[in-house]
């Protein structure tokens, strides 16, 4: 059984759908991943649905979710917020399972709308920088779905 990995943010529309779809390409053999918000918008940015596509991941199939689906229904090896209000409101029983790590990521959703697809762009990059990082640290070598 493959360990769970838990994506936390605010809305659940931009930055834990980013790495839900990143961590799924770059190593979706080696952990089931997930995405939540604790306060979920209930759609993805449309901006995070093209930045995706561009480097040829499609997350048509991912939906916004609330954390509070998954409390007392899974256990989470790795729990990652990308966002600082996620990190202080997370529910305490999702931070006394397995590692807990914070990777702090700007909120696409609070750019502008003419600069939000740039902002996207950047903020898909830093996540997929950090997690080649965060991959190589648990010994994962990354596949590299850009060339599949």
């Amino acid at each position: 059984m493959k360990p769970k990995i838990l994506f936390l943010c605010t809305g659940n529309s931009a930055r834990s759908q980013i790495a839900e779809g990143l961590l799924r390409s770059m190593a979706g053999e080696h952990f089931d991943v997930f995405s939540a918000g604790t306060e979920p918008k209930g759609s993805i940015l449309p901006e995070v649905q093209e930045a995706m596509r561009e480097i040829g991941i499609d997350i048509s199939k991912q939906w916004s979710k609330s954390v509070t689906e998954y409390l007392g229904k899974a256990h989470f090896a790795h729990v990652i917020t990308v966002c600082a209000d996620a990190e202080e409101n997370c529910p305490a029983v999702f931070l006394n399972m397995g590692t807990h790590e914070h990777f702090p990521f700007d909120d696409p959703s609070k750019a502008e709308e003419e600069q939000r697809l740039e902002l996207t762009r950047r903020v898909r990059d830093q996540i997929e920088q950090r997690l080649h990082l965060w991959l190589t640290e648990q010994s994962i070598t990354p596949i590299d779905y850009r060339q599949l």
